[in-house]
């Protein structure tokens, strides 16, 4: 009797190795994730269950013990439980399939029947989500039964779930005890065995249902988080992005007023370069653009600029043609170019350079924006990542894209010019995308 109480432990044991090493494959953990699934999804959600579960009944087949690694019946209701009714169907037929080479000739119609009685149980459930709460934790799933009592389709479902168990397993023992012996695999106490051990044999049919949906409900749960975290992010992003353009559009719509007045053939020529430039703002949605694209969305907006303050601007690039293809921040370089131009040269009655340096070192990438401006007062520079507009939002939005894995720096000395330094990882093409 001690060895019929052993196996079943094995069998739970068994139970949680295969529904952790399931929810290691990505294209499982993305199926777990979605309750509305196309056919192609529910099919290979079926697929992937009958090869591992499968492979615990060939196990036994094939080895005559191992009697532990056969969660066949289980692994049906399972299916169905999850997937609805196409899963378990489907799971049920392949399952049963090293059974019925064996002989197991009940195998097939017993699996497919339970694996659409678990779509039943699945289209029971008040919520979808409600099958995720389910718990193998006998404490908590009385717990919550009597704190939804007030909601009667919540506490009918987790009892007709429990009801539903006990039908599987009665199904099981009325073929094994109807049929002729080896119609159907079971594996049950011998006979005169104490009461305890039948129901030892239920709850384990029980907790070896409800464990894999218990670690499966919490990969689900992390899955979501981290979801959850990038759209966060992705919208911080968004509204950090919406900041510059504001700033950026104030600043050139004044340019074009001044021009106006006095030169409006010129002003209509700026507004046609700027109508460009907001095209291209308009269809930009990527955190990430390539450092061609960021060079040529600068040379717009400079272009605009000089026509104002003509030859006394001077822009130079110093950019290894080698890393134009490298992605990088989208609208990273042009606030602080914006900020080298508004604040260091406009107020210079001879004007000024802007210089621009880019280049690859050990696997990181370097910008350097030079002007020989007017400078920055040390008492203002000391508080410039928290005042100022471009230079504070490029490093809030470095620091959502990159966390601590990046680098930004300013220096300036009044009457001599500033440098602004930022320095990040190299980001290759598809992980940018991914950003």
């Amino acid at each position: 009797m001690e060895q019929h109480l052993l196996v079943l432990l094995v069998k739970l044991a068994f139970a949680a190795s295969v529904a952790s090493l399931l929810v290691r494959f990505g294209a499982f953990k993305r199926t777990l994730l979605k309750e509305e699934r196309t056919l192609f999804e529910r099919l290979m959600l079926a697929f992937s269950l009958s090869a591992v579960f499968g492979g615990g009944s060939a196990i036994r087949v094939l080895t005559g013990s191992y009697k532990a690694a056969d969660m066949g019946l289980e692994a049906a209701l399972l299916a169905g439980l999850v997937g609805g009714y196409v899963p378990g169907l489907v799971a049920g037929v392949l399952i049963s399939i090293p059974a019925m080479l064996n002989g197991e000739l009940l195998s097939m119609p017993l699996y497919a029947g339970i694996g659409v009685l678990g779509g039943l149980v699945r289209d029971s459930a008040p919520d979808q989500e409600e099958i995720w709460r389910l718990s193998p934790f006998p404490d908590l799933a009385l717990f919550r039964v009597v704190r939804n009592w007030s909601n009667h389709r919540t506490t009918l479902f987790h009892l007709f779930f429990l009801l539903m168990i006990l039908v599987t397993e009665f199904l099981r023992l009325a073929g094994y005890e109807a049929f002729p012996p080896g119609a159907v695999f079971a594996f049950y106490p011998a006979a005169g065995a104490h009461p305890g051990h039948w129901v030892a044999v239920w709850l384990t049919t029980m907790f070896a249902i409800l464990i894999p949906v218990k670690i499966w409900s919490n990969a689900r749960t992390e899955q979501m988080l981290e979801l959850q975290q990038r759209q966060l992010q992705d919208t911080r992003l968004r509204a950090l992005t919406s900041q510059i353009n504001p700033h950026f559009l104030f600043n050139t719509l004044n340019s074009i007023t001044s021009l106006a007045r006095t030169n409006p053939e010129t002003a209509r020529l700026v507004i046609q370069k700027l109508s460009n430039i907001l095209r291209r703002l308009l269809r930009r949605y990527d955190n990430f653009c390539s450092l061609r694209e960021e060079l040529t969305f600068i040379d717009d907006y400079l272009s605009i600029e000089v026509v104002r303050f003509g030859d006394k601007l001077r822009f130079v690039k110093d950019v290894d043609p080698a890393l134009l293809d490298l992605m990088v921040p989208s609208m990273l370089l042009q606030p602080l170019v914006e900020n080298s131009l508004k604040h260091g040269l406009a107020s210079k009655m001879d004007g000024g350079m802007i210089r621009l340096r880019v280049w690859s070192s050990g696997g990181r990438l370097h910008f350097l924006i030079e002007d020989d401006g007017v400078g920055i007062p040390e008492q203002k520079l000391e508080n410039l990542f928290e005042l100022g507009i471009g230079v504070s939002n490029v490093n809030e939005r470095l620091k959502v894209l990159f966390g601590g894995d990046y680098r930004m720096w300013v220096d300036s000395k009044p009457g001599e010019g500033t440098r602004t330094g930022i320095e990040i990882p190299t980001v290759g093409s598809d992980l940018a995308r991914a950003s």
